[in-house]
């Protein structure tokens, strides 16, 4: 991805500073509503059923304090990245049972190809290291946030 698509993907208005709420679930509505204040999606239900639907199939508590859940759905109609973290970290049910404190929502649409794959193994790759955990921590605006994921995916 370049860093105009980069920076469509995941714009300022698809991150939140804001202390997210502590029970999973409740995160992922608060990364959701993030991207419905932002036009970003059409289906609000469709979109959480979807990604509720995809927890059930396995947690996307991805450890090292990380959660990315994510869905394709005819609820969105552009690929959308959406950002908060937490500083207590929420239960995630990660393999490594560390609270997830960084939070990405992954949306794409239904019909779209494997986009949220390559979204999804550009993110991971770049979070396992512990200086861009610590970066995304440490940033202090929604513009920082977004220009450290660029330079991390692009």
């Amino acid at each position: 991805m370049n860093e105009t698509d980069l920076k469509e993907l995941i714009n300022v208005d698809l991150i939140s500073l804001d202390e997210p709420p502590a029970e999973k679930e409740a995160v992922i509505e608060h990364l959701l509503d993030l991207a419905v204040e932002a036009g970003r999606v059409s289906d609000r239900e469709q979109a959480l059923a979807d990604l509720l639907a995809r927890e059930e199939e396995s947690t996307t508590g991805v450890g090292m304090g990380i959660g990315i859940p994510h869905a394709k759905t005819t609820g969105v109609e552009e690929p959308t990245l959406a950002f908060t973290r937490s500083s207590e970290g929420v239960d995630f049910g990660a393999m490594d049972d560390e609270p997830a404190t960084l939070f990405f929502m992954i949306l794409v649409p239904e019909e779209s190809s494997d986009d949220h794959l390559q979204i999804l193994s550009s993110l991971s790759r770049s979070l396992v290291h512990e200086e861009t955990r610590e970066r995304l921590h440490e940033a202090e605006t929604p513009e920082r946030v977004q220009e450290i994921v660029i330079e991390e995916v692009a």
